[in-house]
């Protein structure tokens, strides 16, 4: 029998003969959208040569524009502390020159930095001692949102080596950079991280907040010609791409005002850099015309919440990973233990991807959130762990929802690589079902039962909490005494954003609003 799909010339019928139409697309493909990998990626930081200018073997500048040729008039040293403020220290530049003569350049900062939330200092923390914040030369950017404003960020160090290292275990970022360069040292795996990053634009934060439109999700109308939110968001892309961060998309979500940017993905420590920085440009751009923009998890009851969608892909490091035992089609053995770590301690890192009292008004079953149960499914958006591109090897990543935009992102990155490094240092097996066409919250429990689906997440920031200091492999990975003091600050943190005494709702909501 002849193959239809390969050409024949027919000697019988020459009028018959089968041609190639050179002009139609390719056969449809299971390899669904862009393929990055660690090797490929760029950060889009300003380059070494502009900060260090070098000269060329006969004395002259090389080409590449320096600081003050690119408009760089001031430096902000910046930080995100464990309550996902970002504070900063700003430079002008001829301060900065002068400060890159020293052998760790970088500024002074209290040691009560990282738990200071508002005015109140958290207990564990106290009024003795400095820090030195050493600039991470490789993070810097120019920042889009403001001319001749460059950013840079750094890592906390002890200003004098105290039990013979410099190091600060307490510090986000140089905790990030540990759980990383364990993964990549120890189970030679390396990772990818891309974020979807969902805000509301308010005209109007008191006495009650005002949203700047109500068109829906993926609406044209939402990008009306000669209105604000239009502009709003065509210079917050300008802005990003000043700044050399991968813009992929940007759309309408389904809450009043609500909208979503979609960046690219980057190693774990430049993904969460770039996050912290592409937030930085969506607020400075919308108070530039007069709007407030806000990630708070949930404005309205009866609509949409606002998260932050962390996609997370697996690249081991010492070559392709065989197929899983359980899930050979769609999960490599790394992806499955990775996964099943995930599956395991979900429920200790929510306290730090979902920080706050509010955010576990966006956590609920039935709204497209992911759900209160620790599952996961293949293009389901009913799970907290969404496996997209499945049969896509080359674009294949774990979408985890129960992230909101409040969480600070080296923690959120620190908690969800932590558990899946568990998974893969341990080699756990991935024991729970994937959801199909229903969610967890709709299968009776004899069916969840069946599937492994036994646990609940958090459904409140206290049980969150407590899961977290009682998950000793989590702590281990994070550090004992990170989990400890971060407890501690987001205690302090829960007690003064909720609705106060003699405060009614729409003035708590105010400053939520106007703190995140």
């Amino acid at each position: 029998m002849l193959n239809p799909n390969c050409h024949q010339a027919s000697s019988i019928n020459p009028a018959m003969k089968t041609t190639v139409d050179e002009t139609a697309p390719p056969s449809p493909s299971t390899d669904f959208g862009i393929t990055y990998a660690p090797t490929t990626v760029s950060a889009g930081t300003v380059p070494a040569d502009a900060i260090f200018p070098r000269t060329d073997s006969n004395g002259g500048i090389c080409n590449t524009l320096s600081l003050e040729d690119r408009g760089v008039k001031y430096i902000r040293i910046q930080w995100v502390d464990f309550s996902n403020f970002v504070h900063c220290r700003v430079l002008t530049i001829s301060h900065f020159r002068k400060l890159l003569r020293a052998s760790r350049p970088g500024v002074a900062v209290t040691k009560a930095v990282l738990g200071i939330v508002f005015l109140t200092v958290t207990e564990g923390f106290g009024v003795f001692g400095e820090y030195l914040l050493v600039m991470d030369f490789a993070s810097m950017r120019m920042c889009g949102y403001a001319p001749g404003h460059a950013a840079v960020f750094g890592y906390f160090q002890e200003k004098y080596p105290l039990g013979g290292r410099l190091d600060v275990p307490l510090c986000p970022r140089t905790n990030l950079r540990r759980i990383i360069k364990y993964a990549e040292e120890e189970l030679r795996t390396e990772f990818l991280v891309g974020f979807e990053t969902e805000f509301i634009l308010l005209t109007s934060t008191r006495p009650s907040i005002q949203a700047a439109n109500n068109h829906g999700w993926s609406r044209t109308a939402a990008f009306g010609s000669g209105t604000t939110e239009l502009t709003v968001l065509e210079e917050i892309a300008d802005a990003l791409a000043t700044s050399g961060i991968e813009l992929q998309m940007f759309h309408s979500e389904g809450a009043p005002g609500q909208y979503e940017v979609v960046t690219g993905p980057l190693p774990p420590l430049e993904a969460a850099d770039a996050l912290a920085h592409t937030r930085e440009t969506i607020y400075n751009i919308a108070s530039k015309h007069g709007m407030r923009a806000t990630f708070a998890p949930r404005l309205y009851t009866d609509s949409c919440g606002s998260g932050a969608h962390t996609h997370i892909s697996v690249h081991p490091t010492t070559g392709s990973s065989p197929p899983s035992e359980h899930h050979p089609s769609i999960l490599t053995t790394h992806e499955s233990r990775f996964l099943a770590g995930l599956m395991a301690h979900l429920h200790s890192v929510i306290a730090f991807t979902l920080p706050l009292p509010q955010s576990y008004a966006r956590m609920k079953d039935g709204i497209w959130s992911g759900g209160t149960w620790a599952c996961w499914g293949v293009e389901h958006r009913e799970v907290p762990v969404r496996l997209t591109n499945s049969n896509s090897p080359q674009t294949r990543n774990f979408e985890v929802k129960t992230v909101d935009g409040t969480a600070n992102p080296y923690l959120v990155l620190a908690g969800l690589i932590g558990a899946g490094i568990v998974g893969i240092r341990d080699q756990l097996e991935l024991t729970i079902e994937g959801c199909g066409k229903r969610s967890a919250a709709e299968l009776s429990e004899a069916e969840r039962a069946e599937k492994g689906i036994i646990r609940r997440l958090p459904l409140d920031v206290e049980s969150a909490r407590q899961y977290l200091q009682e998950d000793q492999k989590i702590c281990e990975v994070i550090g004992e005494e990170v989990a400890r003091k971060y407890v501690a600050v987001n205690k302090t943190l829960g007690g003064l954003i909720v609705q106060q005494e003699a405060e009614n709702e729409d003035a708590a909501v105010s400053r939520l609003v106007e703190t995140y």
